[in-house]
């Protein structure tokens, strides 16, 4: 029994609401890709890894080689992972709070921790700890990565000597704050009187973690900065020092660009959704489309002629003929254009001389030239299909 047109239609109807789901559906997936991606990145470069800069860490990033030192200097090193344990344990007596910024932690709660503190030692300065600290200062762009002499009148930069500063720094406007080891526009380490103690700002990675703590005059100046007091409090902030409120929004919680992103990736959406819709679904095209090497040498070597690029344009044409007299010979890939120009010589009986000047030597200075090379290499490649042709009837 046979089917008609008609009846066989709507057999097939679904097929394209099927194709617009699948359509939205990667759509959506590949936002969904994006934003996940951006926030790991984000994260990454934002904050350091778990042990980076911690006096506990062993790893070539951690600072443990930092405490011990400390400690055989009679400086009592108190590690701490709490906020409250940290609060108590500045209150006990006149210390220095060693920490880092973090972004579990409130401008309030640095504050408060910066307040209980005889001395402040930041070692991974960021813009709002900095200004929290020396209001007006700031954390900019990275050193040169080249030794830097301290430049500075503060004591212990002066017998620590020579250090390869980090993250630089820019001290307010007529701040009276030392401004130590200067590096293009700004310096590696800002220290200034705070009361009765002392705030120090300086990125620590790249001088007091394990790694490169013996080089330069990163130990003295680890050991001068942390160890002006006896009691050290360092203070690691861990995930239950948390200022999040119970009723903050999504909006409160999210770093600042991921509203911008989102709104960027929903006009995204939107822009292919009315693309899809007035331009059709793409035109399905059968691959692969296969083109003659000889054609691409060819294109190549016309745009090159057209730039009056005499020498490239016949680099070209030569590059392909190279190729097809090699496969016509039966020479492996290996064989280069002296070789073949010589096997091509011989076998037309034509001066080893002329053919590898056609192939290999000439260099085309005019249009009239490149036509003389281009002409000899067509009429060669001709006489050696006829002889090879004539060689295979024979045989």
């Amino acid at each position: 029994m046979s089917v008609s047109p008609a009846t066989a239609a709507p057999a097939s109807a679904p097929a394209a609401p099927r194709r617009r789901a699948w359509g939205w559906a990667a759509i959506a997936g590949f936002l969904v890709v994006v934003g996940a991606a951006g926030a790991a990145l984000s994260g990454i470069g934002g904050w350091a890894q778990r042990d980076a800069l911690d006096p506990d860490g062993a790893g070539p990033e951690g600072t443990r080689a930092l405490a011990e030192l400390l400690r055989e200097g009679g400086v009592e090193v108190t590690v701490v992972r709490e906020r409250a344990a940290a609060l108590d344990a500045l209150d006990a007596r006149p210390s220095t709070l060693v920490t880092a910024d973090s972004p579990l932690l409130s401008d309030d709660s640095l504050t408060e921790l910066f307040s209980g503190a005889t001395d402040v030692v930041l070692i991974d300065p960021r813009a709002r700890a900095v200004d929290l600290l020396l209001p007006g200062a700031t954390a900019g762009g990275y050193g040169t990565g080249e030794t830097v002499e301290p430049g500075c009148a503060l004591g212990d930069a002066q017998r620590s000597g020579a250090v390869v500063p980090g993250r630089l720094l820019t001290p307010p406007a007529g701040s009276t704050a030392d401004a130590c080891y200067p590096d293009g526009d700004g310096y590696g380490l800002l220290s200034s009187a705070r009361g009765s103690g002392r705030v120090s700002i300086l990125d620590a990675r790249g001088v007091l973690t394990n790694e490169v703590l013996t080089e330069d005059g990163n130990a003295a100046l680890g050991m001068n900065l942390l160890g002006r007091l006896p009691h050290v409090v360092w203070y690691v902030p861990g995930d239950g020092d948390a200022d999040f409120s119970p009723d903050a929004t999504l909006g409160e919680l999210t770093p600042g660009w991921v509203t911008p992103v989102l709104a960027l990736l929903a006009l995204t959406a939107a822009a292919a959704a009315l693309a899809r819709r007035r331009l059709g679904p793409l035109v399905v095209e059968r691959l692969p489309v296969t083109v003659r090497l000889t054609e691409t040498m060819e294109g190549r070597a016309r745009l090159y002629a057209r730039g009056r690029d005499h020498g490239h344009a016949a680099d070209a044409l030569r590059m392909g003929a190279t190729t097809r007299w090699a496969q016509l010979l039966g020479l492996g890939t290996a064989a280069g254009a002296h070789d073949v120009a010589d096997a091509v010589a011989g076998i037309l009986g034509l001066p080893r001389e002329g053919v590898r000047g056609v192939l290999v030597d000439r260099t085309p200075q005019t249009d009239a030239e490149l036509m003389q090379i281009s002409d000899a290499l067509r009429d060669i490649e001709s006489a050696l299909e006829a002889a090879t042709r004539s060689n295979g009837h024979d045989t």
